[in-house]
């Protein structure tokens, strides 16, 4: 096995709250573990209640998130995980960057735009965040009063209101596995 081959790889699933990010990361490491693959999982919600758990919403506390589990991912791949990263991570230059990160250390790095459009994810709301926005009871709601970028050139997008959970979870692992083997 040459070096590059038994390095991992970083998803990087972004999207609007209630998007499915953590749907389709939860179908993805399934079908990795029974697969056999090393795979590791970076929640956002869970990374916010422990590393990150000393930030707020702020553009630069929101950047300073996925720099953290931009570190995180890569130093797991380097180990040779799949690590799939579910965050909203709202800012095209910070995922640019933990890009860079990938690129200079030769780890592939996969960005997944999971896309929904903003009445689905309103609607979906599984916990209940649009409408404590809505409300005005939490402030920095993105999608609400604070902006998403949308990436420019995603290896993937993900329409996740069009397709079931089960279809876009298939689309996404035949294209990780497309991934994987094309680096062996």
């Amino acid at each position: 096995m040459s070096d590059g081959a038994s390095r991992g790889l970083t998803v990087w699933l972004t999207g609007l709250p209630g998007s499915g990010k953590t749907t389709s990361a939860t179908f993805l490491l399934e079908h990795l573990a029974a697969s056999g693959m090393l795979a590791a999982s970076l929640d956002g919600d869970v990374l916010r209640t422990g590393i990150s758990s000393d930030l707020g919403f702020s553009d630069e506390d929101r950047d300073e998130n996925v720099r953290r589990a931009g570190e995180i991912a890569l130093l797991l791949a380097q180990q040779g995980s799949v690590v799939v990263v579910s965050l909203v991570s709202p800012r095209r230059a910070a995922r640019d960057a933990v890009r860079e990160r990938h690129a200079a250390r030769s780890i592939g790095f996969l960005e997944v735009h999971v896309a929904a459009p903003l009445e689905v994810c309103e609607a979906r709301d599984p916990k209940a965040l649009y409408r404590r926005a809505r409300e005005g009871s939490l402030a920095h709601m993105t999608g609400v009063d604070d902006p998403y970028e949308a990436p420019l050139t995603p290896e993937l997008v993900l329409q996740t209101d069009r397709l079931s959970e089960a279809a876009t979870g298939a689309l996404l692992t035949d294209a990780i596995m497309l991934s994987l083997k094309e680096r062996d």
